[in-house]
């Protein structure tokens, strides 16, 4: 009997080994390519872009990332997109360039980059304004989760009172946070009081200009900023040569003499 067994196990024994052998069907990924924003959880919630700490850029370019989902190709492919005009406040020529009709994704590349341009424009300083960009299927590629195609950029260029300012300043505005900016190249101040010495001096730096704008022009040529004035000295534009859509007012106090910058509430900045 055992001798029977051994034998039946000898003449299956090759037929079990070639079941074993035979390769397993490996699963393909057979569907066509698709495109998505490549953002994380915050940046697709919103982009913020803002031109607050940069007065002398007219205009900049946000690139965003766009990540192909299956095989690459060794040809050249282009991705589609366009601006959801009902859910953006932000308007085209003013605001940001116009899309362009197609993306190219570079041949062998598994990402490529969005480029969009926003624009430095005043009005951005008390109020920003939003653009909601989105994929969309092209000849090349598809655009299958409607949650990953939409990439929402908030364009501004307000600035916010800062903890440190009443330590070392008064009266606050935007206008005057700007000026300091510009006049001390400082984003901020620390609230240490050893620090002093070297904070009353940057502050020092704002009042000294404020007293005298047209001197600090003229002592700073290599800042490029001028104040043009269209009625005969009442009133004069202050702004970087690089981008004269983003000015200041600097008007004369008829009963001083003096001049001072306007602020957002049409207050003069002391």
């Amino acid at each position: 009997m055992k001798k029977d067994t051994l034998l039946l196990l000898l003449l299956l024994l090759p037929l079990l080994m070639l079941c074993s052998c035979k390769k397993a069907v490996l699963a393909t990924y057979d569907r066509s390519a698709n495109v998505y924003f490549d953002l994380s959880d915050a940046d697709r919630d919103s982009i913020v872009y803002t031109f607050a700490y940069d007065m002398t850029k007219a205009q900049d370019t946000i690139f965003v990332p766009v990540k192909v989902m299956g095989y690459r190709d060794q040809h050249t492919r282009h991705f589609e997109a366009f601006v959801e005009k009902d859910s953006s406040t932000a308007r085209a020529d003013l605001h940001y360039d116009p899309l362009k009709s197609e993306y190219p994704l570079e041949s062998n590349a598994g990402r490529a980059f969005m480029p969009i341009v926003v624009h430095n424009i005043s009005a951005l300083e008390s109020q920003s304004v939003s653009l909601l960009v989105k994929l969309k299927a092209s000849d090349d590629f598809g655009v299958e989760n409607p949650t990953l195609i939409r990439a929402r950029i908030i364009i501004s260029a307000q600035l916010e009172q800062p903890a440190w300012w009443t330590m070392w300043l008064d009266n606050y505005s935007r206008v005057k946070h700007q000026l300091f900016l510009i006049v001390t190249e400082q984003r901020s101040l620390s609230t240490v009081g050893l620090d002093a010495p070297k904070n009353l001096y940057f502050a020092n730096l704002l009042l000294m200009m404020l007293s005298d704008p047209f001197k600090w022009v003229k002592d700073h040529p290599e800042k490029n900023y001028v104040l043009s004035s269209n009625d005969n000295g009442q009133t004069y534009q202050f702004y970087h040569v690089d981008n004269p859509n983003r000015s200041i007012l600097l008007r004369k106090n008829s009963a001083s003499g003096k001049y001072y910058f306007i602020d957002e509430s049409g207050k003069e900045v002391r």
